[in-house]
């Protein structure tokens, strides 16, 4: 079962989390877990944590009512000095008999003085499944974030600290960041209840009805609305557009980062090619970064490498292994040639894999001379590990550099500067979600691209707005150009979808440039569809 084999985590995503009468959905995001034979989006490695009881007196209980602290703030953007009202806490979920369901945590940040029919509002979060919101709030969108060591995004020396972020979008539009029920401080009530949300469909009508709610709670039906997730949240975000469509909630665009939308491009099943012909180009990004290609493909550009990769991956190496034990030996020496030379890797150790190189192999092998590992989440950051002869790496160094920061700076800000408190874990990338139920899914791999097209269709003022990272090896650039391309939009609607590309891996927003880059693409993309005259 395809999508079984993935709640070994996907989890910079992240990922996830989302489809139509929500058409299922799929992955992980940064979690700790064993490294996966099937891996799909995630906001960072698949790791799953083991279930842990949680405080009893911690649990919202039966009879839970709201809790939400109010502060008020101001933030300096790009020379303006925003005044703004922060939100934390928990929203109750109910039946239609009004028995509570779940407490939804959520931080939500307004611009003072602002009118509601005329601002925009954005629903962010993250994926996993079982990832916060984390991410995207303390690292990308939210007014704070994290500090680091360098302009890479490499973890800074604990203890961690937060500055006023520079690119924060709150200048052009109020912001939403959700927590699924589990992650970050979001319950299921009854606690022993959880399971119920914790799957494609279910995941998305919870996120979608709490999103209906806050919008009718806060009077901001009127207003311009987005959503914006990234890795198994863009699954969620696409899911979203199809269940708020059916609901009447029309979206004015959706922003998705590091991309997931349909898991066959990303998991390295037996008879399932399209991944390694999908991640290649990836691995060419992260060789030319490490300067481990030839030199006539060193001394050029990113682009040229990618370019020359990318064209061979739909071509010749697709035509090979579509062959499978029927190619010729004078093919096989040809594309195993090709291989070694856009993966850094030697012919040799091509030969031994069938052609056929996995994640986690090559981010083992690129740099074993060394005795170093590559990041999945993040394929610039380096990793040692104690046996430099194992077949895979030990840890993701790319997560290592986010977790310990964020984890901190996330627990401070929402206590001391927020000034919301409680007991309970702050679940910043949690396996509590499973196993997680694919729901109409089983045996087939989520794809709610197909969701995501008849959303468009029904409502062409909908945009999409897609941001990939070059070293990003949980949700590679390729599969997600191939994913697009495949959606069968009309013509005339293709205009809908736009696209950038980065330097960086899953998370781009820890980049300094990048950030910089993104926050300018998602302001100009908000500002030219929120129809505000």
């Amino acid at each position: 079962m395809k999508n079984a084999m993935f709640a070994a985590l996907l989890t910079l995503s992240v990922f996830s989390l989302f489809a139509q009468s929500p058409e299922p959905a799929p992955n992980r995001q940064p979690a700790p877990t064993p490294r996966r034979e099937t891996p799909p989006a995630t906001e960072s490695d698949d790791r799953a944590d083991a279930p842990r009881e949680e405080p009893r007196n911690a649990r919202p209980p039966a009879d839970a009512k709201d809790k939400i602290s109010t502060t008020q703030h101001s933030v300096t953007i790009g020379g303006q000095t925003i005044n703004y009202t922060a939100r934390s806490g928990f929203m109750i979920m109910r039946d239609e008999d009004g028995k509570p369901r779940a407490s939804f945590f959520f931080t939500s940040y307004t611009k003072d003085g602002a009118d509601p029919a005329r601002r925009p509002i954005t629903y962010t979060f993250n994926g996993g499944p079982g990832s916060s919101s984390v991410w995207l709030h303390m690292g990308a969108f939210g007014p704070k974030r994290v500090v680091y060591a360098d302009d890479e995004g490499h973890a800074a020396r604990p203890p961690y600290r937060t500055v006023d972020n520079e690119g924060s979008i709150l200048d052009v539009t109020d912001l939403v960041f959700i927590d699924p029920v589990t992650t970050g401080y979001s319950r299921a009530i009854p606690f022993s209840d959880a399971n119920k949300f914790h799957g494609v469909d279910s995941d998305i009508q919870s996120v979608g009805e709490f999103i209906r709610q806050w919008t009718t709670r806060y009077s901001r039906w009127a207003s311009p609305k987005f959503l914006a997730g990234e890795s198994y949240g863009t699954t969620r975000a696409a899911g979203l557009s199809g269940w708020l469509g059916q609901q009447g909630f029309y979206l004015n665009g959706i922003v998705l980062i590091s991309s997931i939308l349909n898991f066959e491009t990303a998991s390295f099943d037996s008879g399932n090619d399209l991944a390694y012909e999908l991640f290649l180009p990836t691995y060419t990004a992260i060789a030319w970064y490490h300067k481990r290609l030839p030199s006539d493909l060193q001394s050029g550009t990113l682009e040229h490498a990618i370019s020359e990769s990318e064209q061979f991956a739909l071509g010749d190496y697709t035509h090979a292994l579509m062959q499978g034990d029927r190619i010729s030996d004078a093919e096989r020496r040809d594309v195993t040639a090709k291989l070694a030379r856009l993966t850094g890797l030697s012919p040799a150790y091509i030969e031994q894999t069938n052609m056929r190189v996995k994640i986690d192999r090559f981010d083992k092998e690129l740099m074993r001379a060394q005795r170093r590992t590559v990041g999945r989440l993040d394929g610039r950051f380096i990793g040692i590990d104690k046996d430099a002869a194992g077949e895979a790496d030990e840890f993701d160094p790319s997560y290592a550099a986010i977790f310990g920061e964020y984890t901190a700076v996330v627990n401070d800000y929402v206590r001391r500067e927020l000034k919301f408190e409680t007991d309970l874990p702050y679940e910043i990338l949690t396996g509590k979600v499973r196993p997680w139920s694919y729901d109409r899914a089983q045996n087939r791999y989520v794809d709610v691209a197909e969701t995501l097209r008849g959303a468009i269709a029904q409502n062409p003022y909908m945009k999409v707005f897609v941001a990939n990272g070059y070293y990003d090896l949980a949700t590679p650039f390729a599969a997600t150009r191939y994913t697009f391309a495949r959606m069968q939009l009309e013509p005339d609607l293709r205009k809908n979808i736009s696209m950038d590309y980065f330097e960086t891996g899953h998370m781009v927003y820890i980049d300094r440039k990048a950030q910089a880059r993104l926050k300018k693409d998602v302001d100009e993309f908000i500002r030219a569809n929120a129809n505000v005259q």
